[in-house]
């Protein structure tokens, strides 16, 4: 990153505090920490829409390998049902890197404040405790490679690791308990977020270094958070969540109307006046 040596630092604290922040909720949620990471770095850390995202999905792929462990160590995580959701999420994570370098920013955007809505709906709306494990038949098995097409295109298209869909899809329709639920989330998550980054590397849609910053920010409160899943009253780890999302999108909701609608990048092959601007740093969005 370019500038005086305060200049250089003040991001890096940023995005490491980004970092332990979307870390526990990674953790303790069960989902990757894009719903936090990528909207951190566009108001916080100066990144452009599409390098935010797909920051945001190498950092969740740290925090899923992070989390999985803690929920492992609990025997909380289903391994057959998270490789029937990744059967699906593989799939679906190529066709949202795609689809992330031909979408209209103002769409982006919109679709990503639906998605914190409706995430919150469901946090506040709360789940209730499923005793039973998973009971495999074909049109379960079906049911979860669905789930993880759906799962892939919103992590790749969205920089979130998929897991605000996970959770609540194996807990209301396959009727898994709460906490192993998270536990296979994060699971799912990690592959899937590895498949989207490599795909986004290839796009130039990723920040490496802010990626790795984050991470280290993160990894640890992950693993932390994810031993204190079982332990936080299930309504209030829900309502505080419900609130962080909505703060996050009632920021996004007023930058966006603050802002003219942009029009797509030049590279999409549509029309438009060319590549998102450089940031006032001169790094365009990143850590350089």
């Amino acid at each position: 990153m370019r500038g005086a040596d305060g200049e250089r630092a003040r991001p890096r604290w940023v995005l490491a505090g980004v970092g332990v922040a979307a870390g526990f909720i990674a953790g303790l949620f069960g989902v990757g920490g894009g719903i936090f990471i990528a909207p951190g770095l566009m108001l916080l850390g100066g990144f452009r829409q599409r390098i935010a995202h797909g920051t945001s999905l190498a950092t969740s792929a740290l925090f899923a390998a992070a989390g999985v462990v803690a929920y492992a160590l609990n025997d909380a995580v289903d391994v057959v049902a998270a490789s029937l959701i990744f059967a699906g999420s593989g799939l679906g994570v190529l066709a949202g890197v795609e689809l992330l370098n031909r979408v209209r920013i103002r769409t982006l955007q919109v679709v990503f404040v639906l998605l914190l809505a409706v995430t919150a709906g469901r946090m506040l709306a709360g789940t209730a405790e499923a005793a039973g494990e998973l009971s495999l038949t074909v049109a379960v098995a079906f049911g979860l490679v669905g789930c993880g097409v759906l799962v892939g295109l919103v992590a790749g298209l969205m920089g979130v690791g998929g897991g605000v869909i996970v959770v609540p899809a194996l807990v209301l329709l396959f009727e898994l308990g709460d906490v192993t639920a998270k536990g296979t989330s994060l699971l799912v998550v990690l592959p899937t977020a590895i498949v989207g980054t490599l795909r986004n590397l290839r796009n130039d849609n990723v920040d490496l270094r802010g990626a790795l910053v984050i991470g280290a920010g993160g990894m640890l409160s992950a693993f932390g958070g994810g031993m204190l899943a079982g332990v936080i009253p299930s309504p209030v780890s829900s309502a505080l969540f419900a609130a962080l999302l909505i703060v996050i999108a009632l920021r996004m909701i007023r930058d966006m109307l603050r802002e003219p609608g942009q029009p797509p990048d030049s590279s999409s092959g549509t029309r438009g006046p060319g590549p998102d601007p450089p940031s006032a740093g001169g790094g365009g969005g990143r850590l350089v």
